[in-house]
């Protein structure tokens, strides 16, 4: 009997990553090819198939069935495997991408936004295994979200549902990228830390490490650096954004009362700086009913691998 296998395509504004994957979220073979560089969808698909076939047709040798295709990726839309109007990839407008590749690779394909990819691939291999009702935050360059309810992930009725980062937390706050002021992501996510960082050092005239960096070389990672060094500044930024996350969280958990809050994204890797005002200002913030049930934890998913997983994962979703 053949080892079913399924594909996971994550595909960003720079670069597509895709690999295979098996029942366990071990990731068989890899490879990425340019996004930016595929101007025209038809020759990204030729592109994609002349780097993802022959990976395939590998594993069939090898005893391996290949049972579809799942693709994450920027304003995805799962109900109707579009992407639609997606600011920072090469193609306008609505680009019925799951049906180009379908035809491309004769396999089942699925396709949904980039974070619910990464809740159901938690849902499937990592830290949300057996859990029923959760919610995924991404804190990459924006702050992303999958909801699950019921085992079930939270779509909308247009394929929209959980844009998160884009609650406004202060109206006539930060200009966000979506157009709209004060949004979430512009204070907690890799992007909101170092304008955050910014901030900080124009307002307040106190020795920091980070004042020795170029300003465009000031990074979410230079900050952590820069904190886990004892900077002042630095730590006062992952205290600001924690507290805001946790504000936040506290609200969430108010309309669907999760189990847990998976923290996924390089922002996470600040650890104890993110962790511990986030949750203290979530437990500080939730209501009385909710207060000490909810965990929040780091995502168990592979981080170099975490997107193909995640991807993958909505193959096994697929009803035959």
């Amino acid at each position: 009997m053949k080892q079913p296998l399924a594909v996971g395509i994550d595909i960003g504004g720079t670069n597509t990553t895709f690999g295979i994957v098996d029942r366990r979220g071990n990731l068989l073979c890899d490879g990425h090819i340019s996004t930016r560089d595929h101007q025209e969808v038809s020759f990204f698909i030729q592109a994609l198939h002349e780097q993802l076939a022959p990976l395939i047709h590998k594993v069939s040798l090898e005893g391996g069935e290949v049972k579809g295709i799942g693709v994450g990726v920027p304003n995805g839309n799962y109900f109707k495997g579009t992407i639609e109007f997606a600011p920072n990839l090469p193609w306008r407008g609505v680009v019925p991408l799951a049906s180009l590749i379908q035809e491309a690779f004769t396999l089942p394909t699925v396709l949904t936004n980039d974070a619910n990819a990464a809740a159901i691939g938690e849902m499937t291999y990592g830290a949300a295994r057996g859990m029923k009702d959760f919610i995924m935050i991404t804190l990459g360059t924006g702050l992303g979200s999958g909801i699950v309810v019921n085992g079930q992930l939270v779509y909308g009725h247009d394929g929209f549902a959980g844009e998160l980062g884009h609650v406004i937390v202060f109206p006539e706050g930060r200009l966000c990228g979506c157009g709209r002021k004060g949004c979430l992501e512009t204070y907690v996510s890799a992007t909101g830390i170092v304008r955050t960082m910014h901030e900080l050092l124009q307002s307040r005239h106190v020795h920091s490490l980070l004042r020795d960096v170029k300003p465009e070389e000031i990074t979410s990672k230079t900050i952590r650096d820069a904190a886990l060094q004892g900077d002042a500044l630095a730590i006062e930024a992952f205290e600001f954004t924690g507290k805001i996350l946790g504000q936040q969280l506290a609200n969430f958990v108010a309309f669907s009362s999760p189990e847990a809050i998976i923290l996924f994204g390089g922002l996470t890797k600040a650890g104890d700086l993110i962790f511990r005002p986030t949750i203290h200002a979530m437990e500080e913030n939730l209501l009385q009913i909710y207060k000490n049930k909810i965990k929040v934890l780091p995502s168990e998913l592979k981080e170099n691998d975490a997107a193909i997983l995640g991807a993958s994962a909505l193959v096994w979703e697929i009803k035959s």
